[in-house]
């Protein structure tokens, strides 16, 4: 390796849930990381900030007191349609609300008293494999080497990889506040609208979380401004009205994204692997993105240890990891895919949520295919 360049065993591009909980899995088992983020923590993301109660134990052994942090767990749900009907239900295995700018924030902490090598506000420009097999990471603070290269750079594909370029039409934005509202703290609720739906829960802070997700097409057709596109599209159902026009806004301006795409994309591209948002964004109707991103930070960690101590070849943990992670989202992903055609749609939401509130069975049934088992 070259004289005076920082190595590692590992680099993570990404300081996201998935990352960080990589990064943190790695230093446990001595294994020298560095973690690149973007931005500066703590910052907020555009996120539903309901994570499966499937995570808690894994997030409380990578040392987050969870227990300690007064949380609300949430054990009921609320699905609205636009005409205003709302189904109602009990979820078996639930969860629990934290906004990602205090998660994210103790996850950063703990990574770094690990001895994870954290830089923030730092922006990668490429990834290069050299002559001796070793990468490098080219960024805004210099160049960096790492045995292997990991990539939790979210939705966004950096434009150093290769990807398929999508329809427009594909194209969705989300939109995030944090609000006081009157909304009971155990309770998490979907409200349908025109080509979209919004989520909102209880998180810490005395917050809830109202994010939305709907098409590019909608806000275009707002004029682009998003307040319009509200009161135009959203207002339009009853329950969304009331909480938007009763809360109170913690924030003048929402966070957005846009150009977002839900597809499975892979769990390994220029032979850097993928976790979280970045091996696919997942519609929030397969459940738990936050959750997903997690788990797969914990299978990858267990097959990237098993490289590290030469116990596997690359080419086994590539194979390895895929076909685990394939084992673990597939049928969620399928659920979310084929629940998301239900809703967004005035008629055919409004029909399959009365017909679903009088087959309890079968609405416990969908629910349980976008919660994973505690891991």
């Amino acid at each position: 390796m070259q004289t005076g360049v920082k190595s590692f065993d590992c680099a993570i591009i990404g300081g996201g849930l998935a990352g960080l909980s990589l990064a943190v899995q790695l230093a446990d088992a001595e294994i020298s990381v560095i973690l690149i983020e973007k931005n500066a923590y703590p910052f907020h993301k555009v996120c539903g900030e309901y994570i499966s109660m499937e995570s808690w134990d894994f997030l409380a052994s990578l040392g987050v007191p969870l227990t300690d942090m007064n949380l609300p767990v949430i054990d009921q749900l609320g699905i609205s349609s636009e005409k205003g009907f709302m189904l109602n239900h009990t979820l078996k295995l639930g969860g629990f609300g934290i906004s990602r700018y205090t998660l994210d924030d103790y996850l950063y902490k703990i990574a770094k008293e690990k001895g994870v090598f954290v830089i923030e506000n730092c922006k990668v420009s490429g990834v290069n494999v050299q002559e001796n097999e070793v990468y490098h990471i080219n960024t805004s603070e210099g160049i960096f080497e790492a045995k292997l290269v990991c990539g939790s750079y979210g939705k966004y594909v950096p434009s150093f990889f290769k990807q398929e370029k999508s329809r427009s039409e594909d194209n969705f934005i989300g939109v995030k506040y944090h609000i006081k509202a009157d909304q009971i703290a155990n309770r998490i609720e979907l409200h349908n609208f025109k080509d979209g739906y919004c989520g909102i829960s209880k998180v810490d802070n005395e917050w809830h979380c109202l994010c939305y997700l709907t098409t590019a097409k909608n806000l275009i057709e707002s004029g682009k401004d998003i307040k319009t596109m509200e009161e135009n599209v959203l207002y339009k159902n009853p329950f969304l009205k009331k909480i938007f026009t009763e809360s109170e806004f913690i924030y003048n301006q929402p966070l957005v994204i846009s150009n977002v795409q839900f597809n499975k994309k892979t769990t390994e591209t220029d032979g850097v692997f993928l976790l979280g948002d970045a091996a696919g964004s997942i519609t929030p109707l397969c459940g738990n993105g936050m959750s997903m991103g997690m788990r797969a930070s914990k299978i990858l960690a267990a097959e990237l240890i098993l490289y590290f101590k030469k116990k596997q070849s690359v080419n086994q943990l590539s194979e390895n990891y895929r076909l685990a992670w394939n084992k673990s989202f597939r049928r969620r992903i399928a659920a979310g895919y084929y629940l998301q055609h239900l809703f967004g749609k005035k008629n055919t939401t409004d029909l399959a949520l009365k017909l679903l509130s009088r087959i309890p069975l079968v609405t416990g049934k969908l629910v349980s295919l976008t919660h994973g088992k505690r891991f």
